[in-house]
């Protein structure tokens, strides 16, 4: 049995030798590469099986477009004017990741809901949603504005949490030179 397990362990490390060589990372790493590279394959084609498939071609090409020609150029206004707001010195602009971190996701999720948190209550596109899946379309809104302060708000904690245990080193080495201080000052005036 052991020499089995010997045997299946010597070839694995072959081929994870010779893998690494060839694709230069790990092999769990190819494995779930080819995995989502099926799950995305599978997901097109039944996207593209539908009578409809040249909206959702138009929708990829024009998604690619907003996306390179509008949004990034709004990112990166946004991310400049962050930096500079936060440009005070260099641990000032550790701060900066506070800001961008939330402000990403918040974004992304904007971008992902936009159809659901756009659509005014009572329109047809919210009336659609409530009969084809049951629940209320009216609160898409609120939940990503709430989700939205929560990461704003879990970020600014983060940032209290480093910034007090940057801080503590500090004022214990503070504490310990105005005791020194003090001693010296009581012994010095007694001489």
């Amino acid at each position: 049995m052991d020499g089995a397990v010997d045997r299946v362990r010597a070839v694995a490390g072959v081929w994870r030798r010779r893998a690494g060589r060839w694709y230069g990372e790990g092999v769990l790493q190819l494995l779930l590469l080819l995995a989502s590279f099926a799950l995305t394959g599978y997901a097109g084609l039944r996207l593209l099986s539908d009578a409809r498939w040249p909206l959702v071609v138009v929708w990829f090409a024009g998604a690619a477009l907003l996306h390179d020609l509008v949004l990034v150029p709004l990112y990166s206004v946004a991310d400049r004017a962050v930096a500079r707001l936060t440009a005070g010195g260099a641990r000032d602009r550790a701060w900066t990741g506070f800001v961008r971190v939330p402000a990403a996701l918040s974004g992304l999720l904007l971008l992902v809901w936009w159809p659901l948190i756009s659509t005014a209550p009572g329109s047809p596109a919210a009336v659609h949603y409530t009969q084809t899946t049951g629940l209320p379309a009216e609160v898409f809104l609120a939940r990503w504005l709430l989700i939205s302060a929560g990461l704003f708000a879990l970020a600014a904690l983060w940032l209290l949490v480093r910034t007090l245990r940057t801080a503590q080193p500090r004022l214990r080495e503070t504490a310990a030179r105005l005791r020194r201080r003090a001693t010296k000052q009581r012994s010095t005036p007694g001489s």
